[in-house]
């Protein structure tokens, strides 16, 4: 029983002529997600790129995130499926955006 079925349980238990304004309104439970930055030159011709993955949004917002990115990085990239990719080791750099921007994000 989580705390707001407690209050309403405790509401059921007032007497009829004693009322309680609804002050409690359940928010939608957004919790921002852990991302990944992982570095990675495997299958691309030599050639370094950072990852980063644990993005669960609709493609117009992770393209959004992955354009503000770019911008503050200086450098190209592109996002799909869940994932923004950057050209370059730019983890640390990615890291000190991410955080900037509100993410809570790790280097692996």
């Amino acid at each position: 029983m989580d705390w707001l079925e407690q209050l309403g349980s405790l509401r059921d238990s007032l007497p009829d002529g004693e009322d309680i304004p609804d002050i409690v309104e359940e928010q939608p439970k957004t919790v921002s997600p852990r991302l990944d930055i992982v570095f990675e030159k495997k299958g691309r011709a030599g050639k370094q790129a950072t990852i980063v993955c644990g993005f669960n949004c609709d493609d117009d917002t992770l393209k959004d995130i992955a354009s503000r990115l770019k911008k503050t990085l200086g450098c190209g990239g592109s996002a799909r499926a869940g994932e923004i990719l950057i050209q370059g080791d730019r983890r640390k750099d990615a890291l000190s955006a991410l955080t900037a921007m509100g993410f809570k994000a790790r280097i692996i």
